[in-house]
C-alpha cells in the first residue's frame, strides 16, 4: 500500500455511472479524466487511457451495479491499467459494492462472494477502497487494504428533518438495519420501531411481528438497499394496518430489480428516499421517487484522502 503526499491527482470513471463521477468532479473543480471503456464484439472490456497518470493519485468512480459483471470487470481492468501506467496511488471509488449479500456461510458449501470481489480489487493493484454503506460492515475487513466506509444515513436524516414531521418513528425492516435506525432515531430525536421478520427463500420476507409504537405515527422505513423491495412493501403493509398514519421509505442504494417499481408504486408508501449511488433509469422514476446526491459527501472524503486529512472527521 502506497502512503505519502501526491501533488496531484485526477478523477476517472467507467460506465456504471457516469453522472456522478462528473458530479464528485465537479465539486472538486476537476475534469474528469480521459478514459474509453467500450466492448469488442465478443463482450470483452476495451480499455482506452488517454492521458499520463505517472506518479498521480488516482481516483476510479464505478459501482458495481447492474449490469453487475460488466462494471466489475470494467473497475479491475481501469485498476490493472492504471496500476501498469505507473499512478501513484489508486483508488476504488465504489459508492455500490456489488456481491455483499453473500457475505458468509449461511449454509454448507455457499461460497463468500463478498470476500472473493475483495480479493480481485486488491489483486487487481488497488491501494485504497472508497465505499458506502455496505451490506455487512465486516466486509471492511476483507480487505488487506485500507477502506473508508461513508455512511448515508445523516443525508437521509437531514432531508427528513427538514419535513419537519411530527410524531415521528424511525422503522427497522429486520433485525439487521437496527442499529442503523437507531443512529438515524437519535439524528430526529424520535423512538424506534423493528420488524420481526423470516425470509424464506432469497428476496421472499414474510412479516412476524412488530416491536414498538407506530400507531397515529408517521413511519420512516431505513434500509441499505432495496432490491426486489417485497420487504420494504411487506414492512409499510404491516405498519399500515396496524394505524401508521403515513408511511415512508429510505434507502441508500436503489438496485431496484424486477418487480420493485411496480411494488413501490402500488404500496401505501407516500414517499421513497433514495440516494444517487446506483443511477436510475428514466423510464423507472415514478413520482414517489426521490433522490439525494451524495457527490458532496464523496468528493469532500476524497479531498481529505489526497490531502491526508481525517476521513473519520466526516461522520461526527
Amino acid at each position: 500500500m502506497k502512503s505519502g503526499s501526491f501533488s496531484e491527482y485526477k478523477i476517472f470513471t467507467g460506465n456504471a455511472h457516469p453522472l456522478l463521477a462528473e458530479e464528485i468532479a465537479s465539486i472538486m473543480g476537476k475534469p474528469v479524466g480521459k478514459c474509453e471503456v467500450a466492448q469488442f464484439s465478443d463482450g470483452e472490456i476495451s480499455l482506452n487511457l488517454w492521458e499520463s497518470v505517472r506518479g498521480v493519485d488516482v481516483y476510479i468512480v464505478q459501482s458495481t451495479c447492474d449490469p453487475v459483471n460488466d462494471n466489475l470487470m470494467e473497475l479491475l481492468i481501469m485498476i490493472d491499467a492504471m496500476k501498469r501506467a505507473s499512478a501513484g496511488r489508486i483508488n476504488a471509488v465504489i459508492p455500490y459494492y456489488g456481491y455483499a449479500r453473500q457475505d458468509r456461510k449461511a449454509k454448507a458449501r455457499d461460497p463468500i462472494t463478498s470476500k472473493l470481489v475483495a480479493n480481485l480489487i486488491v489483486a487487481a493493484g488497488a491501494d485504497r477502497v472508497v465505499t458506502m454503506d455496505l451490506h455487512a460492515n465486516q466486509i471492511q475487513g476483507y480487505f488487506d487494504i485500507p477502506v473508508d466506509h461513508l455512511v448515508g444515513m445523516p443525508i437521509l436524516a437531514k432531508y427528513f428533518k427538514e419535513k419537519n414531521l411530527e410524531d415521528v418513528v424511525v422503522v427497522s425492516p429486520d433485525h439487521g438495519s437496527v442499529t442503523r435506525a437507531r443512529n438515524m432515531a437519535e439524528l430526529l430525536d424520535c423512538p424506534i420501531a423493528i420488524v420481526d421478520k423470516r425470509r424464506p427463500e432469497p428476496n421472499k420476507s414474510e412479516i412476524m411481528n412488530i416491536i414498538g409504537n407506530i400507531d397515529g405515527k408517521n413511519c420512516i422505513i431505513l434500509d441499505d438497499m432495496i432490491d426486489t423491495a417485497g420487504t420494504i412493501c411487506n414492512a409499510a403493509a404491516a405498519i399500515k394496518n396496524l394505524g401508521a398514519k403515513d408511511v415512508y421509505a429510505c434507502a441508500t442504494h436503489a438496485v431496484l430489480s424486477g418487480p420493485a417499481v411496480e411494488r413501490l408504486d402500488k404500496s401505501v408508501i407516500k414517499e421513497v428516499v433514495l440516494l444517487d449511488t446506483i443511477p436510475i433509469a428514466d423510464d423507472q422514476m415514478i413520482d414517489k421517487f426521490k433522490t439525494l446526491s451524495v457527490a458532496p459527501l464523496f468528493a469532500e472524503a476524497m479531498t481529505r484522502i489526497f490531502t491526508n486529512g481525517s476521513v473519520s472527521k466526516l461522520f461526527v
